[in-house]
Formats: structure tokens, C-alpha cells, sequence
């Protein structure tokens, strides 16, 4: 297994995909990794004492839920796709 780097340079392993299984499973986890984040931004946002910083939050809550979506048409396609197989 290869070895890569994070943002934060914490190692982390990445393991070859090789079946819809395991898509499957690593959009479940995104989407966990997702929800956490969002529910860290939406704290920061509530406990944020000035304006600049509540708007920052405001921006990662809203660029998260994107994501989410863009994470569950993804899966949709995927589904559609070994429908059609």
C-alpha cells in the first residue's frame, strides 16, 4: 500500500478500489467524514464572536453540503450504472 500525506501531513493509507462494494463503502465514509465537518463548522459558526469569522463558517457549512450532495448524486449514478449492467 502506498503511502500519501494529508493537508495536515499526517500519513494516511490508501487501499486500491476494486469493487463497487467497495465504492459503496468509501462514499459511507466520506459522507460520515462530511457530516463531522459540518457539524464542527455549524459550531464554530454558532460560537463565533465576530461577523468575518461567523461568515467563514457560514462558507465551509455551505461548501460541506455541497459536497454531501455532490456525494449522493455520485452514488445515485453509480447505482443507475449496475442497473443497466
Amino acid at each position: 500500500m502506498t503511502q500519501h500525506h494529508t493537508f495536515f501531513n499526517l500519513p494516511t493509507e490508501r487501499k486500491p478500489v476494486a469493487q463497487p462494494v467497495d465504492l459503496r463503502n468509501l462514499f459511507h465514509r466520506l459522507n460520515n467524514q462530511l457530516g463531522i465537518i459540518l457539524a464542527n463548522a455549524e459550531l464554530l459558526q454558532a460560537k463565533a464572536v465576530d461577523d468575518t469569522t461567523r461568515a467563514r463558517a457560514g462558507q465551509v457549512v455551505t461548501s460541506v453540503l455541497e459536497a454531501m450532495t455532490t456525494v449522493r448524486d455520485i452514488r445515485g449514478r453509480l447505482h443507475d450504472e449496475g442497473d443497466e449492467a
